[in-house]
């Protein structure tokens, strides 16, 4: 269970759609939540590998190849 404040202006928004589509405000802030989250998992993991470097990199010719990269 999830419980937030939005500013006014967003929740009138929110609620017009939702009377607009018949669908409610709850369903439109899950798919913005999920349509958003994926994006974020992918911001934060590329942030820690900036921050945090392999300590082996690969050439494309290497992946190409298939040659064995945890070996």
């Amino acid at each position: 269970m999830l419980a937030i404040r939005l500013p006014e202006k967003i929740e009138q928004r929110l609620q017009t759609l939702a009377i607009k589509t018949g669908r409610t405000k709850s369903y439109y802030a899950r798919e913005a939540i999920v349509e958003h989250l994926e994006d974020l998992e992918d911001y934060y993991l590329a942030v820690h590998r900036i921050e945090n470097p392999p300590e082996r990199v690969w050439s494309l010719d290497e992946l190409e190849q298939g040659r064995d990269l945890e070996g």
